[in-house]
Parts: C-alpha cells; structure tokens; sequence
C-alpha cells in the first residue's frame, strides 16, 4: 500500500530545518581547520606564531624567508590544516615576534635557530615535517642536524645549502660584506647592483649602503614581483604587510646584521649536506625557478645527496606561494600522504 504525506507549510519548514543542520554538522569536525594565532616567551622574546590543525595529526613547522614572516604562510596552512596540524612562528625582530634592537639580542642565525628550536620543545612539538623558504632554510637546517630523530621529511623551497646556488651576481656584494662591513664598491659593478647604483647616483658605494637598499619598499616589491609571469597574480598585501615592519626604527639594523650573519651559513653547508647523505630524509624540492636570488641552480646539488627526492621546478619567482599557492599545497599533500602515515579522523 502506498501511503502518501501531505507536505503542508508547516512540514517544509521542519525538513528545511532538518536539512540545514545536516548540512552544518559537518562544520564541528572541521573547528581545527581555522587559524589560531598565540604569543609564547622564549628566553624573554614574544615569539608569534599561527596555528592549526589537530595537534594529534604530523606536524609542519613552516619557517619563513626574508624579508616576511608567518604572513607569507597564510593561504598555505588551512590548505593543509584539514589533514595535519600546521605551526609557523616569526623570528625574533620579523612579522609579530619582539623586535629587541641588536644592542640587545644577537640577530644571527645560530640565535635564531636556538630560539626556534627551543620554541618547537616549549609548544612540545617532538617530531615534524620542516617547510623551508629562503632564511628558513639555514635555521631549519641547523634544527635538523641538531635533532635529526625529530624530522620526518623536508620541503624545500628557495631554500639554499650549497655554493651553487649563491654563485651569482646578486650575492656577490653581500659576500664581500661578510669579509668586511666596511667594504666599498667590492661586487657592486656587476649587471645586478649597478643599476642600484645609478639610482643612488653614486658611482662609489659603500657595501652596507647597497644592502641596505634591500630593505626598501622598492627592494620588497621586487622580490615578490620579480620572475612572476603575471604580477597582476601578485597581491599588494604582501608588501603592504611586510613594508611597515621594516620601516621601524631600529629594524633595517636588523636586516644588515642578518645579511652579515648569512655569512656563517656557507661553512656549515659541509654538515648540512653530510646530514643528507646519512640521514636520507624523504625530501620534496618546489622551487621558483625564476627567482634570481637563489635560482634553480641551488636546487640541483640536492639531487647529489638525496635518494627520496621529488623535485619540482615551478615557473615563478622567489615567493612561489603567492602564485602557485594551490599546486603547491596539492604537491605537499600528494608527497606527505605517501611518506607519513597519518591517524584517522575521529567520528565525533
């Protein structure tokens, strides 16, 4: 017998009501996937850091380049936040960390790299997948071959460990500045710093007067625009966020005393590479090809040491996740689903 419901207006409105819920159930199962933002004090330094995912699921620590923070992570971590629990902390003196003055905290990346790894045991962080990108790629470096049991894979973008990729124009200066801060005119006559140069209209130029042209808003929309096949891709929030931080007094100190300390990083690429060769971590290589700070050439030695290696060349610039953001967090999640095995959602 069939039996048939009159679906009165009152009715509809029940199974309108009971639909909606159903539909917005789901949403509890997915609180950890919004950003939380937190504060935690490190040896007396307020070190930011954005937050998200189920602490329970592997860990991304996510470690920044110059001259941004955890802001260049933004679209990144709730790409990822749904299947790991993903933590991006800013450096002492970058995005929302303290910003003692170098009077007052030794800004180099030895420093640097103790304060980041006494965060990672302060929010108990054991073990963990190391997202690397331009400054993040010494300090994670340092990280990994003082804790080697506690990474799981690397992901590398932009991020240096040999001489090739620093074997061009654009480092030529700031290498001259390591062996001398009172350097002038060594390495500025090249393709890349004359034109700096002839924009200062000064045919000689102190090292640290150049490098210091790196800290302008000129310098910062360079670097997020520079080898980017459309700029139009580009948003002007990245240096709109980025910009003010370095204009505060006392903060392109700190830019020229990180570009000094740069300097200590090219010995210990020895270790960084042994550390490679015998600890064979699954690694996945996203790197804007494009970019003329640290090109594709410094991509390629890692084919030497590495045997887990996934190796993709992107066709942008330094700041490859503010075009290609979405092929990079698919590739992420492709190679992390293969090499870490991850729990099982929780009913709830």
């Amino acid at each position: 017998m069939n039996t048939r419901i009159k679906i009165t207006p009152l009715l509809a409105l029940f199974y309108l009501g009971m639909a909606m819920v159903t539909l917005t159930l789901p949403a509890k199962a997915d609180e950890h996937l919004d950003i939380s933002y937190h504060t935690v004090s490190i040896e007396n330094v307020d070190i930011f850091y954005r937050e998200a995912g189920d602490p329970d699921k592997p860990t991304l620590l996510l470690l920044h380049g110059f001259p941004t923070s955890s802001h260049m992570f933004r679209n990144l971590i709730p790409a990822l936040a749904d299947k790991y629990h993903v933590v991006a902390p800013d450096y002492p003196g970058y995005g929302f960390s303290s910003m003692p003055t170098v009077e007052e905290f030794d800004y180099s990346f030895d420093n640097v790299a103790r304060i980041i790894e006494k965060f990672s045991d302060e929010i108990k962080l054991d073990r963990f997948s190391l997202y690397m990108m331009d400054y993040g790629a010494p300090v994670g470096f340092r990280i990994a071959t003082s804790r080697p049991e506690r990474i799981e894979t690397l992901i590398i973008q932009n991020g240096n460990a040999y001489s090739e990729g620093i074997d061009n124009n654009f480092w030529e200066p700031i290498q001259a500045y390591w062996k001398d801060r009172q350097a002038i005119n060594k390495g500025l006559d090249n393709d890349w710093w004359k034109n700096i140069k002839a924009a200062y209209n000064k045919p000689e130029m102190t090292n640290d007067e150049a490098l210091r042209f790196l800290t302008t808003l000129g310098a910062t929309k360079w670097q997020y625009t520079n080898g980017v096949p459309d700029v139009a891709a580009v948003s002007p929030d990245t240096w709109g966020h980025v910009q003010p931080l370095l204009d505060r007094e006392g903060n392109q100190d700190i830019q020229l005393q990180m570009f000094y300390s740069y300097g200590s990083n090219p010995p210990l690429y020895p270790a960084w590479q042994e550390y490679l060769r015998t600890e064979q971590p699954p690694t996945l290589i996203v790197w804007g090809k494009q970019d003329e700070i640290f090109p594709a050439a410094g991509a390629e030695p890692y084919k030497r040491d590495l045997k887990d290696l996934e190796y993709h060349l992107i066709n942008t610039g330094h700041f490859a996740l503010e075009t290609h953001g979405q092929e990079i967090a698919g590739l992420i999640r492709d190679f992390l689903n293969r090499k870490i095995d991850t729990p099982s959602v929780a009913v709830r």
